[in-house]
């Protein structure tokens, strides 16, 4: 698979945050973000984001197909961005971070006793059943991970506002370290994401390869 992939970092002030770009949740980001990829009205999304929260700065991260451009609102030394070779994804073990939006659904019954189609969603918020879900998702993705260097650390509940809807998202961030079983599955699943909710700055998987 030879398509691109391009990684930026994106540092934003707390200040610059709420009074230059009105953000107030991962919604306010994901709207921002899209303008680092004019021109592109109805185009299907092509990138993942996360936030980070730093000392002095809001840390964006965005991984995509398409080589963003530096919205105007950026000052110049807060966007740097670069492509990831190929090679980059050849190697054995990574030292790994995702923050995710670990969910489960639970059946939900009509009146007449049948099952619902469509079940309710809940956060997984118990230790050992986000290693259950994360082993899931890696054996569909095409790596194992190393239970004992494996972190799981609540990140809190995320609350998102959108024209005709709300909610909240739960965010836990995986720490730890994988390797790489199916070279190609593993590089799909990285374009792709994990979990759900990828458009509000969850699924990314930061990678840092291990000698």
């Amino acid at each position: 698979m030879s398509e691109s992939l391009y990684l930026t970092q994106m540092l934003v002030s707390y200040e610059d945050a709420v009074r230059l770009l009105k953000i107030r949740d991962s919604y306010d980001w994901h709207q921002r973000i899209w303008q680092a990829f004019g021109g592109r009205d109805g185009a299907e999304r092509d990138f993942l984001i996360r936030v980070d929260q730093k000392e002095d700065a809001h840390r964006v991260l965005i991984l995509s197909r398409t080589q963003p451009s530096k919205p105007d609102w950026c000052p110049t030394d807060c966007f740097g961005t670069k492509h990831i070779p190929a090679d980059y994804f050849s190697h054995e073990s990574y030292r790994f971070s995702l923050l995710a939006n670990p969910t489960k659904k639970l059946r939900v019954d009509n009146p007449d006793g049948s099952r619902k189609k469509n079940g309710r969603r809940v956060p997984i918020t118990q230790r050992e059943d986000l290693i259950q879900w994360l082993q899931r998702k890696a054996e569909a993705g095409g790596f194992v991970f190393d239970p004992e260097t494996l972190r799981t650390i609540p990140r809190g509940r995320d609350f998102f506002h959108k024209a005709g809807a709300h909610g909240t998202h739960t965010a836990v961030e995986f720490q730890g370290t994988l390797n790489v079983l199916d070279e190609t599955l593993f590089l799909q699943t990285v374009r792709q994401g994990i979990g759900s909710a990828k458009a509000f700055g969850f699924g990314l998987l930061a990678l840092t390869p291990l000698s």
